[in-house]
């Protein structure tokens, strides 16, 4: 995600607000904490809409000598416990839909849910070539560059997201759109991550978390290529991260979770807004303006 900077005058250095807590509580697992959370403040310099806002609240969490698939069993539990101590039942209504949180969730790779709910074939999926013929028959929007990984995660996000109803996580995304997750022994170009989805929305982000310094390197100097080029969500090169990888981090895996979507799913809210007190909006003058600006176009049009 793309940070907000700024410029720290004491130590005459630049700063960012954090998008997340991820290094820092897994440098923690590193230095002996097995079993380690936090809820707080995360900050992303993305847009406004009912789903999200600059400043929102995550609790993120990591456990050595799990995987990803304890994360799914542990997030599903607690989901699913939440539900039944706020309602007394796992049927719930979100607008004028029902939702059903009771196990087992579904798993599907991203692979299957782009065929499955995508229209892919096998033959669509082989190769660079033919997914991005694919895509563009869909309507999907690539970048000239493109790996074949983040082909099929827009794919993923553009064709099948929003028929994901009641709970399902998606599971081993591409090691090109997942730079902190652990590969897949048997096959390295996907990762040991999920994704959970309701109503078309993520909730948890969950992966088996890297631990190779070497590897993670390579991945850090990936990134830096795609700010190179114009990415401005790529992660930067932390070499003390790297460091902590080296004294060595144990089999881990981590989890975060959305608090305020979540809380919007409890509570039967659409938007960001009803949950957060102080949510981000434009200044008043500027929607003055814009408003203004609106009706006399509509008049216009009108007449």
């Amino acid at each position: 995600a793309k940070p907000f900077e700024t410029f720290h005058n004491a130590l005459s250095m630049p700063m960012y607000m954090r998008v997340a807590p991820e290094l820092y509580l897994k440098r923690l697992v590193v230095g002996g904490f097995e079993r380690v959370f936090e809820i707080g403040k995360n900050f992303r310099n993305e847009g406004v809409s009912t789903r999200h806002n600059p400043e929102f609240t995550m609790m993120e969490w990591y456990a050595a000598h799990w995987n990803f698939e304890d994360q799914m069993d542990y997030v599903e539990k607690l989901l699913i416990t939440l539900c039944k101590e706020i309602h007394g039942t796992l049927e719930i209504p979100y607008g004028d839909q029902m939702v059903n949180l009771a196990g087992p969730w579904k798993r599907l790779t991203m692979r299957n849910a782009v065929k499955e709910l995508g229209g892919a074939t096998e033959a669509d999926l082989e190769t660079l070539e033919s997914i991005s013929a694919f895509a563009k028959s869909k309507g999907v929007h690539v970048k000239n560059g493109m790996p074949w990984g983040a082909i099929l995660n827009e794919c993923f996000e553009e064709l099948c997201e929003h028929q994901l109803h009641n709970p399902t996580f998606i599971t081993e995304h591409p090691k090109a759109v997942s730079p902190l997750a652990k590969s897949k022994p048997n096959d390295p170009e996907f990762t040991e991550r999920a994704e959970m989805f309701i109503l078309g929305r993520e909730y948890a982000n969950l992966f088996s978390e890297l631990n190779d310094p070497v590897d993670q390197a390579e991945r850090f100097k990936g990134q830096m290529e795609k700010a190179a080029s114009g990415d401005d969500e790529a992660m930067p090169y932390d070499e003390d991260f790297i460091r902590a990888l080296e004294y060595g981090l144990m089999p881990t895996a981590g989890a975060g979770i959305g608090i305020d979507r979540l809380v919007m799913l409890l509570t039967n809210q659409e938007s960001i807004r009803d949950v957060i007190f102080f949510p981000h909006m434009r200044a008043e003058k500027e929607a003055h303006h814009k408003d203004s600006s609106e009706t006399k176009e509509e008049i216009q049009s009108a007449s």
